[in-house]
């Protein structure tokens, strides 16, 4: 399975998403650090759900992250969240 489908699939399990877009920006890092050959190494994340609500940006981006997982996260080299309630 695609990294971009993983992520996606995990968030959705993990969140009551209302409205979800992930994206593979790899390419436009190319020639920086942990670009990886055929993508796959940088993403945008852009996530709505009601369980945000309230929460810290830290907090967001910590329970993006366990949700993720630490095998997902570490595999991948950048992810850029913009996180909604």
């Amino acid at each position: 399975m695609a990294v971009k489908d993983e992520i996606e699939a995990s968030l959705r399990k993990s969140f009551s998403v209302e409205a979800l877009q992930v994206e593979d920006v790899s390419e436009a890092h190319r020639g920086h650090a942990g670009f990886q050959e055929g993508g796959e190494s940088h993403f945008d994340v852009a996530i709505t759900a009601p369980e945000f609500k309230g929460m810290s940006r830290i907090a967001k981006h910590r329970a993006v992250h366990a949700a993720l997982g630490p095998a997902l996260i570490g595999r991948i080299h950048a992810l850029s969240l913009d996180i909604k309630p």
